[in-house]
């Protein structure tokens, strides 16, 4: 049996904003670097102790529920690398209710808050990314990107394992 790690949860986009995100992210990310499609992490560090009653929680915000309403808001500096910002308050609400029911648990980076962003260039010199942020920037127009599920990842310091996904009606 493998052992058990961290759970990561994530939002899942349709394909089409899945398809634009990762051709991004091939054109920007280091190449070493990029082992993810592109995502939307809601929390980073899960323990493997919480599997089924995560499972049971994701299952009950989505079954029979409409996708929430998300949208690229705008980009955002990561200092060495750039990333999308995501605006939902729909998707947020989906997270403080999962925060609040795992708080005791939660690392410091899941119980700091939450920024909503897909990251699309990181670990560059931080001339290279503000030149890609400003390229993007002049024609961005900030627009709806459907969140179509959410899904969570057992991390074992490689690229990410799937665990379990929870779709919207």
């Amino acid at each position: 049996m493998t052992e058990p790690a961290p759970i990561i949860v994530t939002a899942l986009f349709g394909k089409a904003d899945t398809a634009y995100f990762d051709g991004l992210r091939r054109a920007h990310f280091p190449p070493e670097r990029n082992q993810l499609a592109a995502h939307l992490t809601m929390f980073h560090h899960l323990a493997p102790s919480l599997e089924a009653e995560l499972k049971q929680r994701l299952a009950a915000e989505t079954r029979g529920i409409a996708a929430p309403v998300a949208r690229i808001a705008g980009l955002m500096s990561l200092g060495r690398g750039v990333a999308f910002r995501i605006e939902s308050p729909e998707l947020a609400a989906i997270r403080d209710s999962l925060a609040d029911a795992f708080s005791s648990m939660l690392t410091p980076q899941d119980a700091a808050g939450w920024r909503p962003h897909v990251t699309i260039q990181n670990k560059v010199e931080p001339a290279q990314a503000k030149l890609l942020q400003a390229q993007l920037e002049t024609d961005f127009r900030p627009r709806a990107a459907p969140i179509v599920g959410l899904a969570t990842w057992w991390y074992r310091g490689g690229p990410w394992e799937k665990l379990s996904r929870h779709m919207f009606a």
